[in-house]
């Protein structure tokens, strides 16, 4: 009676010889281009984060008379170290594509959205698409401590930009005012200058008769 091998002993025979051609020879193969890192600027580095939380924006589309989705990311309220000046900037987790660029005005207000307390609303003129757009935004986060903090936040900025500017105001008054009074003092003193120059000249004239007199006598 002929007996034949199990097939699995031939298969593990094979698999052993396989393994042994893909074993690790020790060799060390050297990479035909060299990569060096490059500082990748992002914009930010002159400004620090208020605020950053992730969340979701979209953004209302009159046309369709819809909301949109703008992307998934992270939000974040940076303000400049030297002008104070905070801007709102959000960009997509994967492609880091800006969803949202613009400055916080001391005229803006963020409300929460149609009874979510997730979610909330504002009106800004945005440069996200390299443009100058008068944008509606919606953002939705994923908890309601998330979404108060925010609103809370953006509120304080808007009330603190409104400060900044009235003492801005105050200040271009009186720097005004002061230079109106200095040109007011100019003008007297030139004034002045003026009518010394008038009886110099005065004086200069008789003098000049009084010799021509003498002259003909």
């Amino acid at each position: 009676m002929a007996t034949t091998e199990p097939k699995h002993e031939h298969r593990e025979e094979e698999e052993e010889a396989a393994g042994a051609d893909d074993e690790d020879t020790g060799a060390q193969v050297a990479p035909i281009v060299r990569l060096e890192e490059v500082a990748v600027s992002t914009g930010e580095e002159n400004e620090d984060p208020l605020i950053d939380l992730k969340a979701k924006l979209y953004r209302f589309d009159k046309d369709g008379n819809q909301w949109k989705e703008r992307g998934a990311g992270t939000v974040k309220l940076l303000k400049h170290k030297e002008t104070g000046k905070v801007r709102l900037v959000m960009r997509q987790s994967k492609t880091l594509k800006i969803c949202a660029n613009h400055l916080v005005l001391p005229t803006m207000t963020v409300q929460e959205h149609a009874g979510n307390e997730k979610s909330c609303v504002w009106h800004a003129p945005d440069f996200a698409d390299g443009e100058l757009k008068d944008e509606l935004f919606c953002i939705r986060f994923a908890s309601i401590e998330n979404c108060k903090s925010f609103m809370d936040m953006f509120q304080e900025v808007a009330e603190s930009q409104k400060k900044e500017e009235s003492e801005d105001g105050s200040t271009a008054a009186g720097l005004l005012e002061k230079l109106s009074v200095e040109d007011k003092s100019k003008e007297k003193a030139e004034d002045k200058t003026e009518e010394g120059d008038g009886k110099e000249e005065k004086a200069e004239d008789k003098d000049a008769e009084k010799k021509d007199e003498k002259a003909t006598a």
